[in-house]
């Protein structure tokens, strides 16, 4: 995540092309978690908080290439109204 998505050894830079190598080895690790095992409950623990993990990083990946304007190099957000569909 550090070096493909912008992290402080990149001192907080990346691009397109960044992005999307890091999400075709987040695909790779992805494809692997269903054969990961666990030989207690801490390593399944473990296990778990990688699965969690693997999840923030391809969403905060897809969330950085989506916003990220590669023509001028920066960065735009916005506010969206909240819907609530069950009172």
């Amino acid at each position: 995540m550090d070096e493909y998505a912008g992290g402080i050894s990149t001192n907080y830079m990346t691009n397109g092309v960044l992005l999307n190598r890091g999400l075709e080895l987040l695909a790779m690790l992805k494809e692997d978690m269903p054969h990961m095992g666990a030989e207690d409950l801490h390593h399944l623990q473990r296990t778990w908080e990688l699965n969690h993990r693997l999840l923030a990083s391809e969403s905060v990946t897809h969330h950085t290439l989506f916003r990220y304007d590669r023509d001028t190099g920066k960065w735009a957000m916005e506010k969206a109204p909240v819907h609530h569909i069950i009172d």
